[in-house]
């Protein structure tokens, strides 16, 4: 199912990152009130009221800026614009309409997309009839909220869940085919490896990083299992990308990992694990999609029996939240290995969708609880009273216990760990919630 994207935009220190926050109910976007602190882009899955959308904070719009730096964010931030299935253009009621408003505005009529005008920094009633200055931008009637206070923020909610477009899932069509998401760092090999794998120049590869553009869904069939290959790619709109690579690679990656079953997350052998490899990871964690580690060009590298045993250490000290992860050593120029990736794709997607009986996990949960109990809390001792198995892909459990709040997270790695050990969920983020028993 494709996850609607709604943009965050404005002029600089209008309150963009503080109502990213509200919306996610967490303190992820840096606020300060020096102008222009958000540069990297924040990106978060809301949900509201059972629908699910992406949210992307961007920086602040100044068009026609002489500044290198603002330069790069608005066309970071028109990209994000370009890519939205909803814009919400947020303005600074205080300060009131001013001619950067109405250029942004007009940017949007212009791209016909759907824009929701929020009125920010409306703090009290007081301040209710200053909002309808911005009827002038054309982009209907805007919302008076405060992200600071949290004033008319449900409301605002509600009117972003109605606009979206309708969510499908894309998927029910396509019964039997498990979808994979090649996702990493630009020019990893993640073009090659498709076309090693369908033993033909399918896609376009060349050694300049960003050459792939477009969203390219390609059908395979491996062993009588079909499948659909996503390269990393994720434009629905053409768009002009001229800087920072980084970034519309990450936006890329997150529509892909969001599309797929399973991603095979792709690293340079030569390079090693880097800080943008690690960022790829976590939005797949984030996702709670099923993954594979493939460590591609390793016909690079002078090796012996030793080097990939010794290499995988390396990679799970460094990636320790990542340690469930299978690893496979490829080279997507000879093709070795090539055809053992989609192996291990469908050892994980199964892992994705075992579900346990509740008789043999309660046997389990009084197994691991013997051996190792956890912590008391405030002078309070934690019992676990029962388990049982909800959901799969992600596999998700569920263990009622005396004192839910109070389990600490040390404790929740334990069982994770024990029950990937004792019912093989490599390659598979588990969920654990705890209920009131």
């Amino acid at each position: 199912m494709s996850v609607p994207l709604v943009a965050i935009v404005g002029q600089p220190n209008v309150g963009k990152s503080s109502l990213f926050n509200r919306f996610m109910k967490k303190r992820l976007a840096v606020v300060d009130k020096e102008p222009g602190v958000t540069r990297d882009r924040n990106y978060g899955v809301c949900d509201w009221n059972g629908v699910e959308f992406r949210l992307v904070d961007t920086g602040g719009l100044v068009p026609e800026s002489k500044n290198q730096m603002e330069k790069l964010i608005y066309d970071q931030t028109a990209f994000a614009i370009n890519e939205a299935d909803l814009v919400l253009l947020v303005l600074d009621t205080r300060l009131g309409l001013d001619n950067i408003d109405m250029r942004i505005a007009r940017d949007i009529l212009k791209a016909g997309l759907e824009c929701i005008l929020v009125a920010n920094k409306v703090d009290s009633e007081k301040f209710d009839l200053d909002i309808y200055d911005f009827l002038k931008l054309g982009l209907g009637e805007p919302i008076p909220v405060s992200a600071t206070v949290g004033r008319g923020i449900g409301e605002l909610l509600d009117e972003v869940v109605a606009r979206l477009p309708r969510q499908e899932n894309d998927n029910a069509v396509e019964a039997g085919v498990i979808r994979v998401a090649l996702v990493g760092r630009p020019n990893v090999g993640k073009s090659s490896y498709i076309n090693k794998l369908l033993g033909e120049e399918r896609l376009i590869v060349s050694p300049m990083a960003g050459t792939t553009r477009d969203s390219v869904d390609t059908p395979f069939e491996y062993n009588g299992q079909k499948y659909i290959l996503i390269d990393t790619a994720g434009l629905r709109r053409k768009y002009k990308v001229v800087e920072n690579i980084e970034f519309y690679t990450n936006l890329r990656a997150e529509k892909a990992i969001e599309d797929c079953d399973v991603a095979i997350v792709l690293t340079d052998a030569v390079d090693g694990v880097t800080t943008q490899d690690q960022r790829i990871m976590s939005q797949v964690l984030e996702n709670r999609r099923a993954a594979v580690l493939a460590v591609n060009k390793w016909d690079l590298i002078e090796k012996d029996e030793r080097t990939a045993d010794e290499n995988s250490v390396v990679i799970k000290s460094r990636l320790a939240k990542f340690a469930y992860l299978p690893i496979i050593y490829i080279s997507a120029l000879t093709g070795q290995r090539i055809d053992k990736v989609m192996d291990l794709v469908n050892r994980v997607y199964e892992n994705n969708h075992r579900r346990i009986a509740t008789a043999p996990l309660n046997e389990f949960l009084a197994e691991v609880f013997a051996r190792r109990k956890p912590p008391a809390k405030q002078r309070k001792y934690i019992q676990m009273k029962y388990i049982t198995q909800t959901e799969c892909a992600p596999p998700t459990f569920i263990i009622f216990t005396n004192h839910p709040r109070l389990v600490d997270k040390s404790y929740i790695s334990y069982l994770s760990n024990q029950l990937r050990a004792r019912y093989d969920f490599e390659g598979v983020p588990i969920r654990i919630k705890f209920r009131q028993k």
